[in-house]
């Protein structure tokens, strides 16, 4: 038996004695309907996000911000949150029942955190993102 074919039993096993525990079995499930619960409530904020005409300008100005200071923006889509990274920075869009929270990040650290606005103006998003790179070259 090979070392990937034993770990793949013991976790196998493990997994049926939480099924098998009435108690955790009760807390998986509560955790599961919990997450459903938030997806569906966050879902119409999420296709707002995701099919929207603040995403679509937020996307044109970072890039074009980006290519203006030689600085690739990489878009990536990660389930429903939206995430943006030039270089050391990251944007990280993320829905909820409440709304979209942007986390800004530097060095993998988050440096601030707050709500916006899909009506609002995506290009002084993406400049407040980008600034520090314009400041710092």
């Amino acid at each position: 038996m090979s070392f990937l074919d034993a770990l793949e039993n013991n976790l196998k096993s493990l997994e049926k004695q939480d099924e098998r525990d009435p108690v955790r079995a009760a807390e998986i499930r509560k955790q599961r309907e919990d997450d459903r619960t938030r997806a569906l409530a966050a879902a119409p904020v999420a296709e707002q996000l995701r099919s929207g005409k603040f995403t679509v300008a937020l996307l044109d100005h970072a890039t074009r911000i980006g290519h203006s200071q030689r600085t690739k923006v990489q878009i990536t889509w990660i389930d429903t949150a939206l995430r943006l990274q030039a270089k050391e920075r990251r944007l990280d869009l993320q829905p909820s029942p409440e709304g979209v929270t942007a986390i800004f990040s530097e060095d993998g650290s988050e440096t601030k955190r707050r709500k916006i606005d899909l009506s609002g103006d995506p290009e002084a998003l993406a400049s407040e993102w980008l600034a520090c790179h314009s400041r710092g070259q």
